[in-house]
């Protein structure tokens, strides 16, 4: 159990944190402070906790043993409508967060490379699976955001530039959203599985491009 919180959840968290806390920054840069009088530029994991997306999916998945563990914190606050430029503020302030999670798996990568020069063997087993973590969840939850379907940000990067009624309606539309992932994820690999196909195609999207990825890094 302490392992799996060392070397699954911490990972995880930090994944998802500086995910949400790049958001916050990357929205200020672009002229919105409302994170920052909200507090939520900080690193206090307490400021970022999602029930749900923080703690009760991760543990789910982990006891369901689904292969894979991913969630979400709760969303940086940001108004598009301080933005210097909205249309271009909402892209890269959506993007930050995929771009962080990218720069955190490529900095494992590198530090993975010192472990060698630790002299415990204890200790380099340790780091090692540490850091292997860190690269696997942060590719993890970066696949998972750049879904195209709100409220993740791969939504508002692929569709938020466009200034058209039904491009505003279909970003907003975030319950709408959290439904088809539920069905992605839940239900439509049980309604595959009792007629013996395998539709978990959520699954295969994020292990298969995860698996490439990281080799290309470790």
């Amino acid at each position: 159990m302490w392992n799996d919180l060392v070397f699954k959840f911490i990972p995880l968290m930090a994944a998802i944190i500086l995910h949400e806390v790049a958001h916050g920054y990357a929205a200020l840069w672009m002229g919105d402070d409302t994170a920052q009088k909200q507090g939520r530029l900080s690193f206090n994991p307490l400021k970022h906790i999602d029930p749900f997306g923080t703690i009760l999916l991760p543990l789910m998945l982990w006891i369901a043993h689904a292969g894979i563990i991913l969630g979400w914190a709760k969303p940086v606050p940001v108004d598009f409508s301080n933005l210097k430029h909205p249309r271009k503020g909402m892209f890269w302030v959506s993007a930050a967060g995929i771009i962080m999670n990218i720069w955190l798996a490529i900095i494992s990568a590198l530090l993975m490379l010192l472990i060698p020069f630790v002299h415990s063997p204890y200790m380099q087993m340790v780091l090692n699976l540490f850091f292997l973590n860190m690269i696997v969840y942060n590719i993890v939850i970066a696949l998972f955001n750049a879904l195209p379907i709100p409220p993740l940000d791969g939504s508002k990067i692929f569709f938020g530039w466009i200034n058209k009624p039904w491009a505003v309606k279909y970003i907003n539309s975030g319950k709408t959203g959290l439904a088809i992932i539920v069905f992605l994820v839940f239900i439509l690999p049980e309604i595959g599985r009792a007629f013996g196909w395998n539709w978990n195609l959520f699954r295969h999207y994020i292990i298969g491009s995860t698996r490439f990825l990281t080799s290309l890094l470790v």
